[in-house]
């Protein structure tokens, strides 16, 4: 899936909405100090409290929340083996399918079964699948009289699953209307936080319209922290890699094959390239595949920055060097800093200073009377704390 297309379907979570229903729901309560299911329970979605129904809702899209490779990373399930009974995907499929809301609970609780496996929550967890079906409007072409036909759409099921702490309320002082007195207020029901999911996942994924069943859309509760035990031993799926991995890959196999030194301008340019690829990809409607990096795009890419001696198999050899992979692919939005912002940190003992990455072109480090100083060029005056600064020329 791309940013467009985890857009769409989360902008459809939403009480009363043709293009997306929830047909049942099955929540799981585990009790942190024993890792064992609790309690459990099913519904029909629409015999929840309508208010229940909107909590639900804004939790699912907050699920789907985040960006591709720090919160959410589209994962490819393991190769299911013949002695192996528990495979998830194999369960996420036949819930998909089921007939009756019975088969599909049980599906869905041989997974739930998975996750208190080996794993000791911090805390008491609510675990939430629920199963509809999404509404893809079908994209049309016009005929010669510029009209399009009936409308339809691609009618595809999913199951989408939330993982939710519980938190205690705190203590208070509340007032009594009827009693007109002040009483403390001492309820001990946990609280479910559905606010901030802490994981997740939705089945299948959707690319282009098309669902896949081989690939899930996994959420993690925080930036570049995925939980790796929950990716391997309930998803059943394969390594991922994380936006901050694939930045500092990209940053040693560049070390490896230009050297650890480089200017300003070079690295600019190579970010102007990788930004000129991310922006081809956004002008095209119909490119689904974000654009990334393999040896010979990162060939291609410092070429035509300059970059000199470069050839495939220096870049081959970094790669294999680095990540020990010649087919691996970066993606390259992980790459690039945000050009829309001061996105690039330099860091000097002196002092912090943000700048963005078009701007780094016009930073240089040089050399004055044998010290190494940072230079910035600027088309207007510098203003510090209200004052103008003198212009002072530079003899070498």
């Amino acid at each position: 899936m791309n940013k467009k297309d985890i857009a769409s379907i989360r902008k459809q979570f939403k009480l009363d909405n043709e293009l997306l229903t929830i047909a049942d729901i099955y929540k799981v309560y585990i009790k942190q100090e024993s890792s064992e299911i609790f309690h459990e329970e099913k519904q029909l979605f629409s015999m929840l409290e309508r208010e229940q129904q909107e909590l639900f809702l804004t939790n699912f899209k907050k699920v789907l929340g985040g960006k591709l490779g720090m919160k959410l990373f589209e994962v490819k399930f393991q190769r299911q083996t013949e002695e192996q009974t528990d495979h998830t995907q194999q369960h996420l499929y036949k819930g998909l399918h089921a007939d009756g809301i019975e088969e599909w609970k049980a599906d869905m609780n041989r997974i739930a079964l998975k996750m208190v496996e080996e794993v000791q929550y911090e805390k008491d967890i609510v675990v939430t699948f629920v199963r509809g079906n999404y509404f893809i409007p079908a994209k049309h072409n016009y005929d010669e009289h510029g009209m399009a036909p009936r409308d339809e759409a691609y009618t595809t099921p999913f199951i989408l699953c939330s993982l939710n702490q519980t938190e205690l309320p705190k203590h208070s002082l509340t007032f009594d209307f009827v009693e007109k007195e002040y009483k403390s207020n001492t309820m001990a029901d946990p609280v479910i936080n559905l606010t901030s999911p802490i994981g997740g996942f939705l089945f299948p994924v959707f690319t282009d319209n098309a669902a896949d069943v081989n690939r899930i859309l996994y959420a993690a509760g925080k930036a570049n922290k995925p939980d790796l035990h929950f990716i391997e031993k309930v998803l059943d799926g394969e390594e991922i890699m994380t936006a901050e991995d694939d930045k500092a890959v990209f940053e040693e196999i560049v070390k490896e094959v230009i050297g650890d030194e480089v200017n300003a301008q070079t690295l600019a340019s190579v970010y102007e390239e990788i930004n000129r690829m991310m922006d081809e990809e956004d002008a095209d409607d119909e490119h689904t595949v974000m654009p990334t990096l393999d040896t010979k795009e990162m060939e291609r890419v410092l070429q035509a920055c300059g970059v000199q001696d470069v050839n495939a198999e220096k870049v081959e050899m970094a790669f294999q060097k680095v990540i020990d992979d010649e087919t691996y692919e970066m993606q390259a939005s992980h790459i690039l800093p945000s050009f829309t912002s001061k996105s690039i940190k330099i860091s000097t003992k002196v002092a912090n200073i943000a700048i963005s990455p078009q701007d780094l072109k016009y930073v240089r480090q040089v050399n004055y009377n044998g010290k190494r100083c940072l230079l910035i060029e600027v088309e207007e005056d510098t203003i510090i704390e209200g004052f103008k600064l003198v212009q002072e020329e530079l003899l070498y």
